[in-house]
């Protein structure tokens, strides 16, 4: 099962930052889109990865995070 995370960022610069960072992690960049009109990073990963995404947006104070399934 898939989940997919969207951190959402007071600003462009920290979205970017997030998004490079779970790249650098070992995100697969195929997997991890940046919106940064929005602000919004999401990554799309496995039930089992995704507390280590949640916790690399973490790392980058979002305003929020959202978590879907599917």
């Amino acid at each position: 099962m898939t989940k997919t995370l969207t951190g959402k960022f007071a600003s462009a610069d920290t979205a970017r930052n997030a998004h490079e960072d779970l790249i650098d992690t070992g995100f697969p960049s195929e997997v991890v889109y940046l919106d940064r009109d929005r602000g919004e990073v999401k990554v799309i990963t496995s039930a089992d990865a995704a507390p280590e995404a949640r916790e690399v947006l973490r790392r980058h104070k979002p305003i929020g995070i959202e978590e879907t399934q599917g």
